[in-house]
């Protein structure tokens, strides 16, 4: 790398095409800053991020002799690894390099006030050239981590990460909370817009997850805590005593026969009965009883039943812990509670139901073996109005779309069309038909043509009628009359959330979430699938809502991510960490309070106690920083001279 010696700082102001410089006069700009003192260079580009524009930079730091670099373009999270692997091509510390954000933070804000857009834009560029001036060499390392990762949720996100992660020689401990692995996917009867069986694409791969050799399933289990290593993670993991011995049972469900006790089935939506002990449905992987201590009454006689001896009331839960060198978040989603809105909450009818409980009806491994029906009197309903986005697209409830709802609102009608008969009256009422993707748009003129009626409009009013039947009062937007359907059968295509204990879980492993609450990825457009937290990915519907498509690519996108860290063997530290002067030190212990990352202990050095940071661990937060009453802690990359240079320009 080039020695530094007196500065020779050049700047490089990127167009970004029309995004910065049709706001930004970047003329002006480029005025103000040659005039500052150590500025060699001064330059402007169309698209500095560009293969020209990288290979402008290089030649003008050779040509110049340049020690310092900074580049006024877009965000930071965007291109900054970009230019600083420029900088290092051309022969210079990659961490003397600063990038102003004249984009976002200027012409994209301030869009219609090209003047202040403008000023704002030299300001900052100024700022940038203050602190770069104070800059010093640093160095990244490399630190070793775990050939191993923990797959969290068993869902087809899950499945398919986790299969990934194994085919290329990861062990992988998949982690379910439910008896069986195969989430929301298992309990669909069919898959929009091809109409494949649900369970005949996914259960090969459950069965595939659950044989892999370089794959441990971890079922009735979750993550009580977890930290971060220098390895990557030590989590702890509860497994739920099953109260079954998974190495006797072989699933032939007699113990289930005998068991006295009913309750609502979960995996059937609360539409069909399940016993004390049970198999959550017939293809569930594994295929082992559990006990619901809740509802047992310990009668004994499932004991007596089972041949194999397998049944154990003695079986306590156990507590595991696991290093790992990542972890996939792939917790799937949850649905909305139709309870919360107030219009639906006042409506009491069994022939209310959701678009998954309709899903278990159409199903064949379903309460009804796939027969639909009316849950109050069990009779086929002759006519059926869907209705969607009920709690999506709705301020009270979910602000954003569910971006799925259409086209299973799409889907079911189709079946239902196809199950009833083709005289059955299916309507579906909506606020805007969204059938994105590949085949849906003409899955939605297929639907039409077998006589599906669409009503452009949400119901104002929903009333149960004596006979069962429901009674809608729905304005149609596209012929403008006010419309009233009565249906036998109601169902509601419901928002998608996050899933159940999601937040709880976001605080134990320290990753992000958004406003939505859902899992919040590094950059939306170039790290989907990873999170600012290195070694931790998020894939499928914990990320927001996706159909199957998008889910399983995400899945893969966050198993190639980290398989490409794993089989590397090491993680690429940024310098960018917190380092104590332990002559200024007084060990009060105050840093390593504040710090979410373990990363500062105090230890004794000469008979008295200092801090000393982990800078493996250490996420450059700058907490420790702010709490020492000494000054004796300094993030390298983001001092506080450094700081104080940039708030000085900003002041005038």
């Amino acid at each position: 790398m080039r020695e530094v010696g007196e500065l020779r700082i050049g700047v490089f102001i990127c167009h970004c095409g029309l995004n910065i410089a049709s706001v930004v006069d970047v003329g002006r700009v480029k005025e103000a800053i040659s005039a500052l003192p150590g500025v060699v260079v001064c330059e402007d580009y169309p698209y500095m991020c560009s293969e020209p524009g990288q290979e402008l930079i290089v030649r003008r730091v050779r040509e110049f002799n340049l020690n310092r670099l900074v580049v006024a373009s877009c965000s930071p999270s965007m291109h900054e690894p970009t230019f600083r692997e420029v900088a290092r091509r051309a022969g210079l510390n990659p961490y003397l390099f600063e990038m102003a954000n004249i984009r976002e933070h200027c012409s994209w804000c301030h869009s219609h006030e090209p003047e202040k857009a403008t000023e704002k834009a030299i300001d900052l560029v100024k700022m940038a050239v203050a602190k770069v001036r104070l800059l010093e060499p640093l160095e990244a390392r490399k630190a070793p981590i775990e050939r191993s990762a923990l797959v969290l949720g068993g869902g087809i996100a899950g499945i398919t990460a986790a299969l990934d992660l194994a085919e290329a020689g990861i062990h992988v401990y998949l982690v379910e909370r439910s008896p069986s692995i195969g989430g929301h996917m298992a309990m669909l009867d069919k898959t929009f817009p091809t109409l494949d069986c649900s369970l005949c694409i996914l259960t090969p791969k459950m069965v595939d997850v659950a044989r892999h050799p370089n794959v441990e399933l971890l079922t009735c289990s979750e993550v009580l805590e977890a930290t971060r290593t220098e390895a990557g993670f030590k989590v702890k993991v509860l497994k739920r005593a099953r109260y079954v011995d998974e190495s006797k049972c072989t699933g032939c469900g007699i113990c289930t026969e005998h068991c006295p006790i009913e309750v609502p089935s979960e995996f059937d939506a609360g539409l069909g009965p399940r016993k004390a002990i049970y198999i959550p449905f017939p293809q569930a992987v594994p295929k082992v009883a559990v006990i619901d201590q809740e509802h047992c009454i310990k009668c004994g006689l499932c004991r007596l039943a089972c041949e194999a001896g397998a049944i154990d009331f003695n079986q306590e839960d156990r507590e595991l812990e696991l290093q790992v060198g990542a972890i996939i978040v792939a917790t799937g989603m949850g649905l909305l509670d139709v309870g919360t809105l107030p219009e639906l909450a006042a409506v009491r009818s069994p022939n209310v139901i959701t678009h998954l409980q309709l899903e278990r009806l159409l199903s064949s491994s379903g309460p009804t073996g796939g027969r639909v029906i009316r849950p109050s009197d069990g009779k086929e309903p002759r006519s059926v109005a869907i209705i969607t986005c009920v709690g999506s697209r709705d301020e009270r409830a979910n602000p954003y779309c569910c971006r799925i709802g259409c086209s299973i609102a799409v889907k079911q009608a189709f079946l239902l069309k196809e199950r009833l008969g083709p005289d059955t009256e299916v309507f579906i009422c909506f606020m805007d038909l969204r059938a994105y993707g590949r085949g849906l748009e003409a899955f939605y003129a297929r639907a039409r043509e077998e006589g599906v009626k669409f009503i452009r409009g949400s119901p104002s009013d929903i009333e149960p009628l004596p006979d069962g039947s429901i009674r809608l009062t729905v304005f149609d937007q596209s012929t403008g009359k006010l419309l009233e359907v009565v249906a036998d059968l109601v169902v509601l295509v419901v928002g998608l959330t996050p899933p159940p204990g999601f937040k709880d879980l976001a605080s134990k492993l320290k990753m992000p979430v958004g406003p939505d609450g859902f899992a919040l990825e590094a950059h939306p457009k170039l790290r989907p699938a990873e999170t600012p937290t290195k070694g931790l990915f998020i894939a499928g519907c914990c990320q927001g809502p996706k159909d199957i498509v998008e889910t399983t690519s995400h899945a893969s996108a966050a198993a190639m991510k980290a398989a490409s860290m794993l089989l590397r063997g090491y993680i690429v530290v940024e310098p960018f960490v917190a380092s104590v002067d332990e002559e200024r030190c007084r060990g009060c212990g105050r840093c390593e309070e504040v710090c979410e990352f373990g990363a500062i202990r105090l230890e004794e050095r000469d008979g008295r106690l200092v801090a000393r940071v982990n800078g493996v661990l250490c996420e450059g937060c700058g907490s420790c920083a702010v709490k020492c009453p000494t000054g004796a802690i300094r993030v390298h990359g983001f001092t506080r001279e450094q700081i104080l240079a940039q708030v000085g320009v900003a002041a005038g």
